[in-house]
């Protein structure tokens, strides 16, 4: 499954960077983050891993980060691999105006297993999800202005 979802944030590209490359601030927009931990690699560069846990309801989710590609103030990328799921997201940004910021992901999802049945019968639910991460991002970051 692939998908695209994007939002314009009220802020110029340099400070919109700045609030998504400070990994202490994912906590603060991205709902259900229990902790994130560094594992490997260096921090916020390609290759780089590291363990995220999310809390969705009653589940306790547990996902690996691998970073690909950074290149900001373009772009930054990474796989996500979680039990039957793999992901990809494409972030990029790109300056509409001097206080405008536009805010893309491309994701691809591979499922397996359950996950795949799942992916099959609820594909709104992914986009869904990451459309409510793009708000939640947008939100945060212009409370920070």
């Amino acid at each position: 499954m692939k998908y695209t979802s994007q939002i314009e944030i009220n802020l110029p590209i340099d400070k919109v960077i700045e609030l998504f490359d400070n990994p202490d601030n994912m906590s603060k927009w991205m709902d259900g983050l229990q902790s994130f931990e560094h594992l490997s690699g260096e921090p916020g560069q390609p290759g780089a891993k590291s363990k995220l846990v999310f809390q969705m309801g009653k589940r306790t989710i547990e996902m690996i980060e691998t970073i690909t590609v950074r290149e900001l103030p373009r772009e930054f990328s990474g796989i996500y691999e979680a039990k039957g799921v793999w992901n990809s997201i494409k972030n990029t940004f790109e300056a509409i105006d001097p206080t405008k910021t536009l805010y893309k992901t491309e994701n691809e999802f591979r499922m397996q297993g359950f996950m795949k049945i799942i992916g099959f019968l609820m594909p709104g639910a992914f986009k869904k999800q990451s459309m409510k991460y793009l708000i939640d991002f947008k939100n945060f970051a212009e409370k920070q202005n």
